[in-house]
């Protein structure tokens, strides 16, 4: 490879969209460019390299790119990198390992699932709320995925015969963007069992109008959003005593975190949900309850590792929510 060549990879690279945008990171101290060796010669492959301030959280050095027809969670998707979550170390071996990753993809949406709860340990989604398309549901399947094996998912024996929602994690609402086939990817993928849970129907129909299914749309009504783009993620929380249904332990507590851009600025906010699940089989109205936490607080939880750049995100307001704060209107939300 030639000098000429080298230089011109060099411009390219720092004249990226992602050189570009650390350079008014307050973070970022300096930019290079690195060039494998390749037996004491300089190499065809490049990547970016950033030097960061004292105490700041490294920056990635090549973003993932964005995958290919809007398949799994786009690590890159908003003008700041956030990696995919990981469940930390006392709780790793509960991740399903599926072709050699505990990642499983679908349109717009990645999420691990549970070995031992059969459920998502975490789904992580990208909303893009320029590019949203109205969709019908009518025609939309519940399903296993088959992919998995069948005895690691929960399907439709929990839900006959009783007041258990179908819950979808990750909202179908926020997933079906894009163009017209890649949006009914997304409404299909969205009704996979991997991406439900149970809960409760005064909590999860849309009718009681209440804050938890509410959050990704205050977000857009209450923050300049950058791009109108969000990543959002999201799950139970199992505890040993959740009440055992069927032969399956139902959660009985559930979370989301909701990263996004304002003004150039990565920012992140959390949340819990508790339902009353005593009630399961009469029709007496069951009590939820939402609150904000840290993020800080929100892997201590629920045992997973959302990374520095997202504990970084939520800033002096997550240092303040000293403990869960409740909401009983969205504008009760910090962000």
């Amino acid at each position: 490879m030639t000098s000429s060549t080298h230089g011109d990879m060099v411009a390219q690279l720092l004249g990226s969209e992602t050189a570009t945008r650390h350079l008014t990171d307050p973070d970022v101290t300096s930019i290079g460019v690195c060039f494998d060796v390749v037996d004491g010669q300089i190499g065809a492959e490049a990547q970016l390299q950033f030097g960061v301030r004292a105490g700041a959280a490294p920056v990635a050095s090549k973003p993932r790119p964005t995958r290919k027809d809007g398949v799994g969670f786009d690590t890159a998707f908003l003008a700041h990198d956030v990696a995919l979550p990981s469940l930390a170390k006392d709780s790793a071996s509960d991740g399903l390992a599926v072709d050699g990753s505990v990642v499983v993809d679908y349109t717009h949406f990645s999420l691990t699932m549970s070995r031992s709860r059969r459920f998502a340990r975490w789904v992580a989604w990208n909303v893009d709320g320029a590019a949203m398309k109205k969709l019908s549901r009518s025609s939309m399947k519940f399903r296993l995925d088959p992919r998995l094996p069948a005895d690691a998912q929960i399907g439709d024996e929990l839900y006959a015969g009783n007041r258990l929602d179908r819950g979808h994690v990750a909202r179908r609402a926020d997933l079906t963007w894009g163009d017209g086939d890649e949006a009914q990817r997304a409404n299909s993928d969205s009704f996979f069992f991997t991406n439900i849970t149970p809960q409760m129907d005064d909590f999860n129909q849309s009718r009681r109008e209440g804050v938890w299914g509410r959050i990704e749309d205050s977000v857009y009504e209450q923050v300049e959003v950058q791009d109108l783009r969000i990543s959002v993620f999201g799950g139970p929380i199992f505890h040993d005593d959740d009440p055992v249904y069927r032969g399956v332990a139902v959660p009985r507590e559930f979370w989301k975190l909701v990263a996004y851009v304002e003004q150039d600025k990565l920012k992140a906010q959390a949340f819990l949900l508790t339902q009353n699940l005593d009630h399961m089989e009469i029709l007496n109205l069951d009590e939820f309850r939402a609150y904000q936490v840290s993020v800080t607080e929100l892997g201590s939880r629920t045992g997973i590792d959302f990374g520095d750049a997202l504990v970084a995100a939520g800033g002096k307001k997550n240092q303040t929510i000293a403990a869960p704060r409740a909401l009983e209107t969205l504008d009760d939300i910090r962000w």
